[in-house]
Formats: C-alpha cells, sequence, structure tokens
C-alpha cells in the first residue's frame, strides 16, 4: 500500500483523513501519544572516539515521521528522507510503493558523536520513532518499504545494534518479538524534495497529525534532555 501523492488541498486533506479514519475502523494501530512505550533501557555505552560527524540509516514505516523525529534531536545536524536496501535505479518513490525494489524508506541521520551516541539514537528510534515489533508494515501503511530496519554503516553500528535488540528482547520490554531487520552495506539515496521537511511543511496533514506529531509529543516527553524545540530543517542546510 502506498499513500498518496502528498499534495495538500482540500480534496487531499478530505481523502487522508476519510482513509485513516477508514484505518481506525478497521483496527489498524497508529502511534499515538497513548499507545506509545514508555523509555526503554538505554544501549550499552561506547567507546568514544575522535569523530566530529558520524552518520546513521534507520527506517521505520514512513519516513516523514522519522525524519521529524530526528530534526528536533540535539546533537543531530541533518536528518534526510530517502530509500536504502535497494538499487539506485528504482530510488524513486512511485516505484518503491510496489514493495518490490527491496528499498524501505529511511531516514539518513548525521550527528555530532560529542553531544548524542549512536546508542542514544538507537534508544529514540525504539522508544518513539516507530513501533520495532511490526513486520512491514507501520500504523496505516502496508508493505515491505515500511519495515523495520538498521543499515550500519561500519561493523561497530552493525554490533551494537545486534546488541540492544537481544537487549531489548531478552528483556521483554514489547509484548511481541523485535522484527527490525539489520540490513549492511546498503547504500542510501534521498528522496524528492517534496518528501524533505514534510512534517514540518504540513503540521496539519491528517496523516500527519495522528500518526507523527505523538511521536514528536513523546519524544518530549521521554528524551527531554535530547528534545530540541527548533528543528533542523533539510531546506535550511546549506547544498554539498
Amino acid at each position: 500500500m502506498r499513500r498518496t501523492f502528498p499534495r495538500i488541498s482540500s480534496a487531499a486533506v478530505l481523502a487522508a483523513g476519510l482513509s485513516l479514519l477508514a484505518a481506525i475502523a478497521l483496527g489498524i494501530p497508529s502511534l499515538s501519544a497513548e499507545g506509545a512505550h514508555e523509555i526503554l533501557p538505554p544501549a550499552a555505552e561506547e567507546v568514544p572516539g575522535d569523530a566530529t560527524s558520524e552518520t546513521a540509516i534507520l527506517a521505520g514505516g514512513c519516513f516523514w515521521g522519522v525524519q521529524g523525529v530526528y530534526q528536533h534531536v540535539a546533537g543531530v545536524t541533518s536528518a534526510v528522507s530517502g530509500y536504502a536496501g535497494g538499487e539506485e535505479k528504482t530510488a524513486q518513490y512511485r516505484i518503491v510503493g510496489s514493495g518490490t525494489t527491496g528499498h524501505a524508506e529511511a531516514v539518513r541521520i548525521t550527528f555530532d558523536p560529542r553531544k548524542i551516541s549512536y546508542g542514544r539514537i538507537l534508544q529514540i528510534y525504539f522508544s518513539v520513532a516507530h513501533d520495532p515489533t511490526e513486520l512491514n508494515r507501520q500504523g496505516p501503511d502496508l508493505g515491505p518499504q515500511y519495515r523495520s530496519a538498521i543499515f550500519p554503516v561500519n561493523a561497530e553500528q552493525a554490533r551494537i545494534a545486534r546488541a540492544y535488540i537481544a537487549q531489548l528482547n531478552g528483556a521483554r520490554v514489547f509484548d511481541g518479538a523485535i522484527v527490525t531487520r539489520i540490513e549492511p552495506e546498503k547504500a542510501f539515496y534521498p528522496a524528492e524534495d517534496y518528501h524533505q521537511d514534510f512534517l514540518e511543511r504540513n503540521p496539519h496533514y491528517p496523516y500527519i497529525v495522528i500518526n507523527d506529531l505523538p511521536k514528536i509529543a513523546n519524544l518530549k516527553r521521554l528524551f527531554p534532555d535530547s528534545y530540541r524545540s527548533e528543528p533542523m530543517l533539510v531546506a535550511a542546510q546549506p547544498a554539498n
């Protein structure tokens, strides 16, 4: 299932609202403020290095909400929506929506490890950014392009991610098993411009109101020391 093209017109808003109401009536879950998981145990401590910038690539359903969360995380210097898991030639929204490309909607997060660790990035990911027990879906979105996946950029990230998933499963902090996949050595491709900063540009879009704004509220509630009120927008970043 692919979301409709996100043009904000009265007809689009009405259609999105009706679609979401139908999903609720059918019992399809969303990450509401009431349904959010409480803060999870932190990941194991990492050995600090000399780097001033690192990258994490995460997938957890629709990239609008995941990007929005990390744009509000202190220490994050950039969060870009995109695609990971497939080939460059299929990294296009209309093709990824078929669910046959191997891509997941993902977010590339650049952060300062002197201010926030990769472990804290993952703690926020599992606590508020998505539900890691849903297989090939998040809320009203269905298909492998909405899977829960971590794309480690090096062996140390892969080690930390595997250890944290084992830690959370062992502590039984969720009602079900974590289904998050770890997919190393996968390239990331930025999404189309109209997807960037979508949450911040369209805070009244029904999909955003129901599924994504609660994530920002939960970030502020559960991680007040990591919350930044002013988002780090892609539009505000200098061109490479």
